[in-house]
């Protein structure tokens, strides 16, 4: 693949995994929480209509997915291997979890409130919330490695700074 087109992956990669970085820290201490608020005769509708309308919300998960597929083997410069297998790995486990316990909850909330299933959503939530704040600090960590100069960069040293450009880069980590 060409560099424009891997750029162009990488940054719908880096959009959309941010994007749920928010929504699932929105959703474990706002959304999740106040459904045991929902009057019980409202609920029923509610929770229906919350599914719906979720589905459209986290379609972003779909680009995520796919371009966390495609990093395997087309990233941009500097980005790592691991890097891409372990943004992967924790995708797979919040997948995993959304599949498995997640939407088992709605499922039974559809049919109406229970405090029991209530709570474990929102505790079980955790293991996504979890995740995703660690694929969010993995690709800001991504973006730092690829914006960084590197220390054997041909660089021209700053005619105007009176530090010569070596010394510069000795200071960094």
């Amino acid at each position: 693949m060409n560099d424009v087109v891997i750029q162009g992956i990488w940054l719908i990669h880096l959009a959309s995994t941010l994007y749920m970085v928010g929504l699932i820290w929105f959703v474990q201490i706002v959304h999740y929480p106040l459904l045991a608020i929902v009057g019980r005769s409202e609920f029923l509708i509610y929770e229906q209509e919350h599914v719906k309308w979720t589905t459209w919300v986290v379609s972003p998960m779909l680009f995520e997915f796919g371009t966390s597929l495609l990093l395997i083997w087309s990233r941009p410069r500097g980005i790592p291997a691991w890097t891409a297998w372990a943004g992967l790995s924790l995708l797979v486990m919040i997948w995993l979890s959304t599949v498995l316990i997640q939407v088992p909850c709605h499922r039974r909330l559809e049919q109406g409130y229970e405090s029991e299933v209530h709570r474990r959503l929102v505790d079980s939530n955790w293991i996504r919330t979890i995740c995703w704040s660690l694929r969010g600090a993995l690709v800001i960590w991504m973006v730092w490695v690829t914006s960084s100069p590197s220390p054997t960069s041909t660089q021209q040293p700053d005619r105007q700074s009176s530090v010569p450009a070596a010394s510069v880069w000795s200071l960094q980590p």
